[in-house]
């Protein structure tokens, strides 16, 4: 049933694509798994770039209205958000310190806690507009992807 995800061009570039927009993993598993999967390079990093960023203005313009409303309608949900709110605000110190500069560095490191889903979160709870928060992102995003050529095709080594 869903075989065509990974025999064929346009369902590898789905799931690459689909992987990248996921919080937590985002680009830095969409693209090595296309890769793997032996989707074109050109075409596994359009799908990350692209999967990765489309949820990033929606984060910026609403998290805040999307917290209340959760909170409002499911009283459970406040200590998950406040978790959420107190990561950010933690890792948007320097971020607030360094503005544009700093969020771009903050989500360019692709390590867990970082990326453009928690950029965008900082973004917002800072109060960033839309039209420095997202060129900013895509910025980290573009480098973390660089970072994550580089180690997917065996470049740079982890120790």
């Amino acid at each position: 049933m869903f075989e065509w995800m990974t025999a064929t061009v346009a369902g590898k570039f789905v799931t690459t694509f689909f992987i990248s927009m996921l919080p937590i993993v985002e680009l830095r598993a969409g693209l090595p798994y296309g890769i793997a999967l032996g989707l074109d390079y050109p075409l596994a990093l359009t799908a990350a770039l692209v999967g990765n960023m489309i949820p990033v203005p929606f984060i910026v313009v609403y998290i805040r209205r999307i917290f209340v409303w959760l909170r409002a309608h499911f009283e459970k949900m406040d200590s998950f958000i406040t978790k959420l709110e107190n990561k950010a605000h933690l890792k948007g110190e320097t971020v607030k310190k360094y503005g544009p500069l700093g969020l771009l560095i903050f989500v360019a490191i692709p390590l867990p806690g970082t990326g453009a889903w928690t950029g965008a979160l900082i973004a917002a709870l800072l109060d960033m507009r839309l039209k420095s928060a997202v060129p900013s992102i895509f910025l980290g995003v573009c480098i973390a992807a660089t970072i994550m050529t580089l180690l997917t095709f065996g470049v740079i080594h982890i120790v």
